[in-house]
């Protein structure tokens, strides 16, 4: 009986019908797929960076916005909970360093090695500071030594 080996999973495709869409449209205008598609060589290019101060700034605007509904919520809810206001919070003050690391130009470059993080895993969580190798690792750490 063969055996298979198993794939690891592949990254998100690159479309190369969207390579050079970048360079005619505003970063506001740009959609991830089109982000992704672009060529390594223009990685966190003003571009880029303009893009992802954009997806920034609107994740902030949207927690600004979901704040004020999830304060009215729980005046209405009587039951106790965790406040969900601390992890906006942090959410948020990610955020404000992510925006601060794309004016230093530091945005985009793991902070334990320089390397790229990768544009795919900044889409996923636009607020990553570690490459997903550096995070494994530290969470590894974290799970063999506790924190």
């Amino acid at each position: 009986m063969p055996t298979t080996l198993q794939a690891k999973p592949s990254p998100a495709k690159r479309d190369p019908k969207l390579a050079n869409n970048w360079k005619t449209k505003p970063a506001e205008e740009l959609t991830d797929e089109e982000v992704l598609a672009m060529p390594d060589s223009e990685y966190m290019n003003d571009k880029q960076m303009a893009f992802f101060r954009h997806k920034l700034a609107l994740l902030k605007q949207d927690m600004h916005h979901n704040a004020g509904e999830t304060t009215e919520h729980l005046r209405e809810d009587t039951v106790v909970v965790p406040d969900p206001a601390d992890r906006e919070r942090k959410l948020l003050k990610k955020i404000e360093q992510s925006i601060a690391r794309i004016d230093a130009g530091d945005y985009g470059y793991c902070d334990e090695t320089g390397e790229p993080i990768g544009v795919g895993r900044l889409l996923a969580r636009p607020t990553a500071t570690l490459s997903l190798e550096a995070q494994q690792r530290r969470e590894l750490k974290q799970k063999m030594f506790g924190d």
